[in-house]
């Protein structure tokens, strides 16, 4: 079965076209600045070169009309008509509490997920404009949503409530909920598959470092804690992101620069992380050029950000009483051997050795520790178009 993966942001849309049974990629693209002027469809088909069609996009059922084109283009296709599409899976972001696992999309589903959009306002709304638009293309087809959060519905009790009056859990489900939770998944179950180990035995921790950044402790096969929380605002330093910082900055910034608490927030969320502490870039090779070139803003934003995730390594550690395995994934962790190393220097008191050599390597699966280190890491790419695709095909069998 051919299943369509659909990531629908606020003007964008990613897609793969994935074989299920081959578990490959049949094609893949992205639609950026729908919307917006300047729109264009990237497409590139397996084995083929990129076609960038440029071309005004106005709404999310406009572009998924082109998507659907470009797949059954009788040069470039992959596919003979959208009959040969069995199922879409769509990436949604925010499930609440309501969702803790994928399900098949119906009225009733749809609805649910708007009772979560003000949980993730700029997310959960997008995913649903790309379901309907799917929806008016192919009516006839199933769909599958898989969510970020689902995967972090088994943390327990004390790792999910925060220390506020309990009573805005119990009325508006204030609460930790996590995110990548996909990815993590993902990448949790392969480390296991990877070392030939039982995926009920291992205890992992997931870093998933991206310009979107969370670390997830997996214990037998369920996330236990997880960094993000309410939002993605949460935990780590990222791109832009803040992370944790005390909630009186909030307060104390707004009151000396004469700010809203949307003001504060729209700094905390775009104009903070490695990018603020930088002063010039989130990206983290422009950092990395920078650090070698003598900026010391660049390389202490590199280091904050690397000294954080060794305080969730620690605790996720301690948490699940040990650790099996510590995994890198995502574009940091996948491609930036500095940051890899600067972390596992600091974990040698958990029995980590990692080998050198093998770290600098590119590898989309690698294991970076050495023969003897007690706790095996490994860097092990991401494939949440994948794992969507294996919930869907569950789901609709």
């Amino acid at each position: 079965m051919n299943i369509l993966v659909i990531n629908c942001g606020s003007s964008s849309l990613k897609f793969q076209l994935i074989d299920s049974v081959a578990e490959e990629v049949l094609a893949k693209g992205l639609c950026e600045r729908i919307g917006i002027e300047g729109s264009r469809l990237v497409y590139q088909p397996e084995g083929g070169e990129k076609e960038i069609t440029e071309e005004p996009m106005p709404t999310h059922s406009k572009a998924v009309g082109m998507v659907l084109d470009a797949l059954i283009n009788e040069k470039t296709g992959v596919i003979g008509s959208l009959d040969e599409v069995g199922a879409v899976g769509h990436r949604i972001v925010h499930g609440g509490e309501k969702f803790a696992s994928s399900t098949v999309i119906t009225d009733e589903v749809i609805k649910a997920i708007e009772e979560c959009n003000d949980l993730a306002p700029l997310h959960n709304p997008a995913n649903l404009i790309g379901i309907e638009a799917c929806k008016e293309h192919m009516p006839n087809t199933p769909m599958v949503g898989v969510f970020d959060t689902a995967f972090h519905q088994t943390m327990p009790e004390e790792a999910y409530i925060y220390g506020l009056p309990y009573e805005y859990y119990e009325k508006y489900k204030v609460r930790r909920y996590g995110f990548h939770g996909t990815s993590h998944s993902y990448v949790s179950k392969r480390v296991a598959e990877i070392l030939n180990q039982p995926y009920e035995s291992q205890k992992t921790i997931v870093c998933h470092i991206g310009n979107g950044a969370s670390i997830c402790a997996v214990n037998g096969g369920k996330s236990v804690d997880t960094s993000m929380g309410l939002t993605p605002l949460e935990g780590l330093i990222m791109g832009t992101r803040s992370g944790d910082i005390d909630p009186a900055i909030m307060e104390f910034i707004a009151n000396k620069e004469n700010m809203s608490v949307a003001e504060v927030m729209n700094v905390l969320n775009k104009k903070s992380g490695v990018y603020g502490i930088s002063g010039t870039t989130s990206d983290f090779r422009d950092l990395m050029e920078a650090k070698e070139k003598g900026d010391k803003r660049a390389e202490l934003a590199l280091h904050v950000f690397i000294y954080r995730i060794i305080k969730y390594v620690g605790a996720y550690a301690a948490a699940m009483n040990g650790v099996d395995n510590i995994v890198f994934t995502a574009g940091i962790g996948e491609n930036n051997a500095y940051v890899r190393e600067k972390v596992c220097e600091s974990l040698t008191y958990l029995g980590v050795s990692i080998d050198k050599d093998q770290n600098e390597k590119r590898e989309d699966e690698m294991i970076i520790s050495k023969d003897d280190s007690k706790v095996k890491v490994l860097v092990v790419a991401t494939n949440e178009e994948l794992k969507i695709a294996r919930e869907t095909l569950a789901l609709v069998k």
